[in-house]
């Protein structure tokens, strides 16, 4: 890797950002979850927030608990030079999802110029992204929303130039070999091809979000009518599998 990655950065007077590359790489996502997860079971005074974003993890915690900017920095340091953290395991409790989605024709309007984009024919790309595991690299945007990759690298196209005004709750979108389902209905610059049943942000609920960073999804093509027959089936169709 980049000799200037890791790096530790502040963020305010109360955070530290960790980044392991300035662009998304499978190993550098994978750094940022496994860092993530080391500081969750760090039990490091005073902290009051941990998260995760594609190639970086965020503290915040509170400079008068015990321990001062300085000396949390230092306990940052300590942790990372305890491993090569970009070739770290992926935490444990991580899931693979299998989702039905229907990929192209009517629910998904913009599917055919994401295949041309990617060089393929239409039954081409629905069995590229049918075939192809991704994981959930981070949770963000919207409430629940995962991002999922990387796909191969013919699905590196850009977003839109123009806004979908919006896509429905469900959405499969594309951009940048990287695929979103939407958790509400929302205008997008991503690529509409396909659609789900996914309820992705339940806010009543103890876990409001269904999924987590670090697990996986792979896409079952079904059609409009099994979909349709999956609107209230539990997750929408999808089922769950421990990961080792």
């Amino acid at each position: 890797m980049d000799t200037a990655w890791p790096a530790i950065r502040t963020a305010g007077f109360d955070g530290f950002v960790v980044s392991f590359g300035d662009a998304l790489t499978e190993p550098a996502n994978r750094a940022a979850l496994a860092f993530r997860d080391a500081l969750e079971a760090s039990g490091l005074e005073g902290v009051e927030e941990i998260s995760s974003s594609l190639v970086s993890a965020f503290l915040r915690f509170d400079p008068l608990s015990g321990l001062s900017h300085a000396d949390m920095q230092a306990a940052l340091q300590a942790l990372l030079d305890k491993r090569d953290w970009y070739e770290a395991p992926l935490p444990r409790g991580r899931r693979l999802w299998r989702v039905p989605a229907v990929i192209g024709g009517d629910a998904a309007p913009q599917f055919s110029e994401a295949a041309a984009a990617a060089g393929y024919s239409e039954a081409e790309a629905v069995a590229s992204i049918a075939r192809q595991r991704v994981r959930v690299q981070t949770i963000g945007f919207s409430p629940g929303v995962p991002y999922l990759g990387q796909l191969s690298p013919e699905w590196d196209i850009p977003r839109r130039k123009k806004l979908n005004p919006q896509v429905p709750a469900g959405s499969l979108c594309v951009a940048i070999r990287q695929l979103i389902v939407f958790s509400v209905a929302m205008p997008t610059g991503w690529t509409h091809i396909g659609q789900t049943a996914l309820n992705l942000f339940r806010p009543a609920s103890d876990t409001p979000f269904l999924v987590r960073s670090g697990d996986e999804f792979q896409f079952r093509p079904v059609s409009p009518a099994e979909l349709a027959d999956l609107q209230d089936a539990p997750d929408g169709g999808a089922t769950h599998e421990p990961l080792p």
